[in-house]
């Protein structure tokens, strides 16, 4: 069994990749002599690097095409991606795996995909690499390296984009999508009472992009309803919808900045809105929450709305022109669609992904390099918890 697990994920591109992997770490068995070790690709890279991915957030609120642009060119030039990061995570890379010594590296992030396998090949390093995929559909050829060992999917959709990018069908396992279990320990409402107020949470991931203030005005101004936004690490949003809305609708309205009890703020909503963030949409159907998708960041949210329509786990509502009558809508009939919704979401998720993909890695029968496992010191990798350490 694999005993020594190196993470490579991110802190700053979003919150989903983040969530994934404290989605995974939550199942490794405590009391169990199973470590794992948690890094921020970008952290070893250094400075430059660290800088490039703390951008993420800034670029996706203000400057949309620019980021559509940067997707554009790791797409068409992957090769040119993986040698430039190689490049600047080598030497830290190394030093890494030579403190971890592991039996195994699972990769959550696209760029230290194909750059990690680069290094691996070329210090003949025979350690198992795995990628999980953290998006649903557009997924782009940094995650789709046909030299890992295994990919975990999470859709069938990204497992076919894969295979068109050379990757062997037996390579991929498709397991869903792994999200923490606070968001499946729930007994939630399974039907929603057109009777009573309908309370309605406004998010767009942990960068807070989106036309919140002008969705919470629709709401508040046509229906019996109570708003509560969340605008994440987005300082300035937070504070300029609380100058905009809580004056007018007082209680009615709340704002909450960026939050680790977003579960709690699901679990007692009727609807969701909020943009194609893959890790938002899954956390609010496993929270069994209708979602209603307000728009998507061009590259790797691009297919996110049609796929949730296509299985009827939201709806899509990308001009706001046409808000309250997609409301209307869900409502009619004592809620008859907003109510199929929620029995959609509870038929598609698998509360057991994380578990699933814990113990693919955890029994993974790969070759490896023996060399690279000995002389494992337990006590270097152990911060945080029993099992898992984390370092930026």
């Amino acid at each position: 069994m694999i005993k020594n697990i190196l993470i490579i994920s991110s802190d700053h591109t979003g919150h989903g990749h983040k969530s994934i992997t404290e989605s995974l770490c939550e199942k490794i068995p405590q009391n169990s002599n199973i470590n794992i070790h948690v890094v921020d690709g970008f952290s070893l890279g250094g400075h430059s690097l660290l800088k490039i991915g703390k951008s993420y957030g800034p670029i996706t609120r203000h400057v949309e095409g620019l980021w559509q642009l940067i997707w554009s060119i790791s797409s068409i030039k992957p090769d040119l991606i993986n040698k430039i990061i190689s490049s600047l995570i080598r030497t830290n890379l190394l030093k890494l795996l030579d403190k971890v010594k592991p039996d195994l590296i699972l990769s959550v992030h696209p760029n230290f995909n194909g750059s990690v396998i680069d290094i691996l090949e070329e210090q003949n390093l025979k350690i198992p690499f795995i990628t999980l995929i953290a998006d649903l559909v557009s997924i782009y050829p940094l995650w789709a390296d046909p030299r890992a060992a295994a990919i975990i999917s999470p859709t069938e959709e990204a497992k076919e984009k894969c295979i068109e990018y050379g990757v062997t069908e037996e390579k991929i396992k498709v397991f869903g999508f792994p999200v923490r279990s606070k968001f499946h320990n729930h007994n939630g409402k399974h039907h929603y009472d057109i009777n009573t107020s309908l309370n309605c949470l406004i998010m767009s991931g942990g960068e807070g992009v989106g036309n919140m203030s002008n969705i919470a005005k629709i709401l508040l101004d046509n229906f019996n309803c109570n708003v509560k936004i969340v605008a994440g690490r987005n300082i300035a949003l937070k504070e300029h919808l609380e100058k905009s809305l809580i004056g007018k609708y007082g209680n009615k309205v709340q704002i909450y900045g960026f939050t680790k009890n977003i579960q709690d703020l699901m679990l007692s909503s009727d609807i969701a809105f909020t943009r194609g963030s893959p890790n938002v949409m899954m956390e609010a159907i496993s929270c069994n929450v209708p979602i209603i998708i307000t728009g998507a960041l061009p590259g790797q949210e691009q297919g996110n709305p049609e796929f949730a329509a296509k299985y009827n786990l939201a709806v899509i509502c990308e001009n706001l022109d046409n808000l309250k009558n997609t409301i209307d809508n869900l409502l009619l009939n004592n809620a008859e669609k907003l109510n199929q919704i929620k029995n959609s979401q509870r038929a598609y998720i698998n509360p057991h992904a994380a578990e699933n993909i814990v113990d693919f890695i955890l029994n993974y029968e790969g070759d490896y390099n023996e060399a690279a496992v000995t002389d494992v010191h337990p006590d270097d990798t152990k911060l945080d918890s029993e099992n898992v350490s984390y370092e930026t």
